[in-house]
C-alpha cells in the first residue's frame, strides 16, 4: 500500500484528509445511490485541430435541473476516465459524492485527444490517440480554443451547466494534467479549479531546430512563467510521487514540487509587496506512487471536496449563478 509522505496546504485552508501519514487507499465501494446518466460517446470534428477526431462522453447528475444549472467537471482522456473497470470510475464517484451532498450536483465532460482520422477507431479501446501529444503537451492556446470554442458549444446545446469560473474544474493526469494547467492559466475566466496528477510539466512539447534552437517549448517552462507572471484566481490540486518517471523529458516528481514552489513563491512574494488581487490556493499531496492513476483515483474524491469545500451552504443550495455555459474565449 502506498503512504502518502507529505502534504502541504496553502493560504490556511483546512486539510483534506490524504495528509499527514495516511494511506492512499483503493476507492471505498459505493453504496447504493442515485445515478446520473453518461450519455455517449459523441464525435468531435475540429476547425482547430483540421483532420482530428475525438471523442466525449457527459456525465449527467440525477436530478438534473437545466434551471439550476450543475457545477462543471472537465476530465482529460476520456475514454480511461469512464471506464466503469479502470482505476478512476469517475462517474460513479460523481453518483455517490452527490448522493452523500459531498460535492454540489455536477456534470461531467470527459473527452478523449485527437486522432488523426475521420472516425475514431473503436480498436483504440484505452490506448492513446495519436494526437495526443500536440494538444495535451504544448503551451499555445490551440487546445484551450478546441474546449472553449468548440467542445463547451457542442455540449451546452443540450445541457447547461455554471458559468462561474468557481463552480468549474478541469483535470486530468499526465499530459492530461498539464492541458487543464495550461487552459485555467491562460483562461482563469473559463476555469476557476484544477486537478493535476502526475502532471507532465516536463520537456515532451520542446521540439529543437538542427542547430539545436527551441522551436517549440514544453511544459517545464511552467515554474518561471509562473514566477514571473501576474497571479491567477485559481484553486489547484497537485499531487505527485517520488516515484514516478525519470527519464529525456525530465523528472517528474520534481517538476511537480517545482510548480508548487513557483504557486508557493509567487503568493509570497505578493504579500510581501502587498500587492492586492488574487492568490493562489493550493494543496499538494506528495505519495511514493509511479507514474499510475493509481494514487490519484485514490485522492480525487478528497480532491473534489477541497476545492468546491465553501459552495454548499448548511441547506445543501448552491451559490447563485449568473447565466449558464459560457463558451467564448479570450488570450491571456
Amino acid at each position: 500500500m502506498r503512504r502518502i509522505v507529505a502534504a502541504m496546504v496553502l493560504l490556511a485552508v483546512p486539510s483534506i484528509a490524504a495528509t499527514g501519514d495516511a494511506p492512499v487507499d483503493a476507492p471505498p465501494t459505493p453504496m447504493a445511490t442515485s445515478r446520473g446518466t453518461l450519455a455517449g460517446p459523441f464525435a468531435l470534428r475540429s476547425h482547430v485541430y483540421p483532420g482530428t477526431v475525438r471523442r466525449y462522453w457527459v456525465y449527467v447528475p440525477a436530478g438534473y435541473d437545466p434551471a439550476r444549472p450543475p457545477n462543471l467537471l472537465l476530465f482529460q482522456d476520456g475514454q480511461r476516465a469512464t471506464n466503469p473497470t479502470g482505476t478512476l470510475r469517475i462517474p460513479a464517484l460523481l453518483d455517490r459524492l452527490i448522493a452523500e451532498g459531498a460535492i454540489p450536483p455536477t456534470l461531467g465532460i470527459f473527452v478523449t485527444p485527437g486522432h488523426r482520422a475521420a472516425v475514431y477507431p473503436e480498436t483504440l479501446g484505452m490506448d492513446n490517440p495519436d494526437h495526443r501529444a500536440e494538444e495535451y503537451d504544448a503551451l499555445s492556446d490551440d487546445y484551450a480554443r478546441m474546449t472553449l470554442q468548440e467542445l463547451l458549444p457542442a455540449v451546452a446545446k443540450q445541457w447547461r451547466f455554471a458559468a462561474s469560473p468557481a463552480r468549474r474544474a478541469i483535470g486530468g493526469t499526465s499530459s492530461g494534467a498539464i492541458a487543464s494547467w495550461t487552459i485555467a492559466w491562460r483562461h482563469p475566466e473559463a476555469f476557476g479549479n484544477v486537478i493535476s496528477f502526475i502532471g507532465s510539466y516536463t520537456s515532451i512539447g520542446l521540439k529543437l531546430g538542427p542547430d539545436g534552437t527551441p522551436r517549440t517549448f514544453g511544459g517545464d517552462l511552467y515554474p518561471g512563467i509562473i514566477r514571473k507572471s501576474p497571479i491567477r484566481p485559481l484553486r489547484v490540486f497537485l499531487q505527485d510521487g517520488s516515484g514516478d518517471l525519470d527519464n529525456v523529458h525530465g523528472n517528474w516528481f520534481l517538476a511537480n514540487q517545482q510548480m508548487a514552489k513557483s504557486l508557493r513563491w509567487a503568493n509570497a512574494q505578493a504579500d510581501a509587496e502587498h500587492r492586492p488581487g488574487p492568490r493562489y490556493d493550493v494543496n499538494t499531496v506528495w505519495t511514493t506512487g509511479g507514474h499510475t492513476d493509481a494514487d490519484g483515483a485514490a485522492l480525487l474524491p478528497d480532491a473534489l471536496r477541497w476545492i468546491w469545500r465553501d459552495q454548499l451552504s448548511t441547506t445543501g443550495a448552491l451559490p447563485s449563478d449568473r447565466g449558464h455555459a459560457t463558451v467564448n474565449a479570450s488570450s491571456h
